[in-house]
């Protein structure tokens, strides 16, 4: 379908975005006021109105069209691999602005391409202006009234094909990103569900962990960073709370926090232009590690990384001590239609080596005394919390697969981020050895609790205060991009 109105060719990447801006303001506000409207005197917004794309999202239309094939730019993304039209929708032009001038300004750089912004046929959904707080009052109508005079969420326009690399054929276009604004914009109202902060407040560097005691370890060093001189602006948690100045009663709202509202409660230790660093605690199993990584990959992090516990599967193996995953035998199940589980998810060289330096940083052990803590090798990730009973069903493969560890969410952690080209990492710490006789019982875990938390979450800290030195430069790895890939990261 053609676009409605006229197409802008523009010239700098400052021109595009601007125009985006401009395209996508005029229509939320068109929408917005149309919900005004019928939320005040019943008038529906007239089919004139709706068929002139005036509830359109923007989109950005890239045409190259190279005298011979393309140059042979070796970086990751920003990059063209044949000649065509790329088109997609774009959503919240203003937040993904420094996204946007990233991947604009390589490509209007090195390659001779017309871009073009212009009005798409792809309508907002009305809840994500409602959302804004844009159009009070509607909660009294009821959504299926809305729907009927409203653009609403059509599951069967919100996808990741391109993504899972279902190769498109060969129509007039080529998209441009892995997602478009639909997919943005769901993802965008998702991860306020679950996390309980504003989606502006993610930071571009990721930790995940599943036990609360890392948010309080986490939140008492944010603390005393908000306390030093360095670029850390601010910590805001769930429910509304953001400290910029700590007193002596900062630690008693953050616990007062309703962050228990939410399943997946996220802590933000904001930096300029999302430099920081954010804490989310996904809590348990495969599910919810699927889930976070599924939405949070529409910001396009620089890394992410994965803090949390493991059982030791080695003799050799004591509580307290770290395992680097390296591979991963994936039993998790959740991404077996998108991602087969025999399709190899590899390590991240950048992220591995920053680990292990920020391991020996962090311990100050040499690196004798650190290879005897921390061992590199495969991690079994589980659905089945209650393995144990059924070990023998599972020990050959365990076996064969060389496993040193097992746990319930870093196979899945590090599959969605290879699935979805988001630079991950996981290190893990032996909590207990239920195959050697030490089963995790309540004394002997809260004594591991209280000495290897704060160790370990600041090993994950350090490692993307390391990785976030150099501005994300050394993260995007050309193993995670396919032949066909999308232009933009």
């Amino acid at each position: 379908m053609q676009p409605f109105g006229v197409m802008s060719k523009l010239n700098t990447p400052d021109q595009v975005i601007d125009a985006l801006e401009k395209l996508y303001s005029d229509a939320v506000s068109a929408l917005s006021s149309a919900l005004d409207i019928f939320l005040h005197s019943g008038t529906p917004p007239s089919a004139d109105l709706r068929a002139s794309g005036a509830f359109c999202y923007p989109q950005i239309r890239l045409v190259y069209n190279p005298e011979g094939p393309p140059p042979p730019i070796s970086r990751a993304f920003g990059k063209m691999s044949e000649a065509g039209t790329y088109v997609s929708t774009i959503t919240r032009p203003d937040f993904f602005r420094g996204y946007l001038m990233e991947q604009l300004s390589l490509l209007m750089r090195d390659y001779d391409i017309d871009v073009f912004v212009e009005q798409s046929d792809s309508e907002i959904p009305y809840a994500y202006v409602w959302d804004q707080g844009q159009a009070s009052g509607l909660e009294e109508i009821s959504p299926a009234e809305l729907a009927r005079h409203f653009p609403s969420p059509n599951l069967a326009d919100i996808g990741d094909e391109v993504a899972d690399g279902e190769l498109y054929e060969p129509y007039e276009t080529h998209p441009l990103a892995l997602f478009d604004a639909q997919r943005v914009d769901f993802s965008l109202k998702r991860l306020q569900h679950y996390c309980g902060t504003p989606v502006e407040h993610f930071q571009h560097y990721v930790l995940f962990t599943n036990y609360h005691r890392y948010v309080d370890a986490f939140c008492d060093w944010a603390l005393q960073k908000l306390g030093d001189d360095n670029h850390y602006t601010s910590l805001s948690v769930p429910g509304g709370l953001e400290i910029s100045e700590p007193t002596d009663t900062s630690r008693a709202e953050i616990d007062a926090s309703p962050w228990r509202r939410f399943q997946m409660p996220a802590y933000h230790l904001r930096a300029p232009n999302g430099g920081g660093i954010t804490l989310v605690n996904i809590g348990v199993g495969p599910s919810n590690a699927k889930t976070i990584t599924d939405h949070l990959a529409v910001l396009r992090p620089e890394v992410w990384l994965m803090v949390g516990h493991c059982g030791g599967l080695r003799h050799s193996q004591a509580i307290g001590d770290y395992v680097l995953a390296h591979a991963y035998l994936r039993e998790d199940h959740v991404l077996d239609a998108v991602l087969p589980p025999e399709i190899p998810v590899p390590p991240i060289a950048e992220v591995q080596v920053a680990l292990q330096q920020a391991a020996a940083s962090v311990t100050g052990e040499d690196e004798k005394q650190l290879k005897r803590r921390l061992r590199t090798g495969t991690v079994v990730t589980t659905d089945d919390r209650n393995w144990e009973l059924r070990f023998s069903a599972s020990a050959r493969r365990f076996n064969k697969s060389r496993a040193i560890a097992i746990d319930m969410e870093s196979a899945t952690i590090a599959a969605n981020g290879f699935r979805l080209r988001v630079p991950y990492g996981v290190l893990l710490c032996v909590s207990d050895k239920p195959l050697h006789g030490e089963i995790k019982l309540p004394g002997a875990a809260n004594r591991f609790y209280e000495r290897a938390i704060g160790e370990h979450i600041r090993i994950g800290i350090e490692t993307l205060e390391r990785l976030s030195a150099d501005k994300g430069a050394k993260l995007h790895s050309r193993k995670l991009r396919a032949f066909d890939e999308p232009p933009f990261r």
